[in-house]
């Protein structure tokens, strides 16, 4: 499995396109292998090949409704995820999306934050998902579900806040950071930082490693799970 998520752009904005393509590069693990502004295209660009993992589709297509550009994906066996980024709210289109097997539906208007959420739980989600081997219970299956689909923010350890964990996630790096040094890039103190981290740690999204080389005991480093 590929370490990065291989996205296509659907949308018939040509401004709008190019801001969700600057949206999904800001958000590390996505790269944007492609832009497509009609459902024809889109389709086109599928079957060209090129590894695309994920789809960001718009419904209101000139030529094509999103759904249309759905059934047909599955019609051709095409198991490729799909993020609906649409402003369609009837509640048909949504139940649609569902049975086509719409991984998210992401409304418009929203904010890079909601944007970058969707995205990180989608590559957590497909992280678990493509793993060799199978699930050992329950549980796993529900964690994976409740990963794909996350938790309101009032689930959050009491004290702790969506926007400054997404702040202390993103500060991350497979170099391994400690919490001083995720404090100091966020702007937060070291014990605040560390109460995130492991919070992290506890909800599988970050791993805590003993940094070695210093003197006395070894400090505690954090990275991206």
């Amino acid at each position: 499995m590929s370490a990065v998520v291989r996205v296509l752009v659907v949308e018939d904005e040509p401004l709008l396109a190019e801001a969700h393509k600057a949206y999904t590069e800001r958000v590390p693990g996505f790269v944007v292998v492609g832009v497509a502004h009609t459902g024809r295209d889109a389709m086109a660009a599928l079957r060209a090949g090129g590894g695309v993992d994920l789809v960001l589709l718009d419904f209101r297509l000139p030529d094509l409704h999103g759904l249309e550009v759905c059934r047909a994906l599955r019609a051709a066996g095409s198991g490729v995820d799909v993020l609906a980024v649409t402003s369609a709210r009837d509640l048909t289109a949504v139940r649609t999306a569902v049975s086509l097997g719409v991984t998210h539906y992401l409304l418009k208007p929203f904010t890079f934050a909601a944007f970058r959420d969707k995205l990180e739980r989608y590559a957590e989600y497909r992280r678990h998902a493509l793993a060799d081997g199978e699930v050992a219970a329950q549980h796993e299956v529900d964690r994976m579900f409740a990963t794909l689909r996350g938790a309101a923010a009032h689930t959050l350890p009491k004290g702790l806040d969506e926007q400054t964990l997404h702040a202390v996630l993103a500060a991350l790096d497979t170099e391994g950071r400690s919490a001083a040094e995720v404090g100091a890039r966020t702007g937060i103190s070291r014990v605040t930082a560390r109460r995130y981290l492991e919070y992290l740690v506890s909800a599988d999204r970050a791993v805590r490693t003993p940094r070695y080389g210093t003197p006395g005991r070894p400090e505690v480093e954090y990275r991206p799970a």
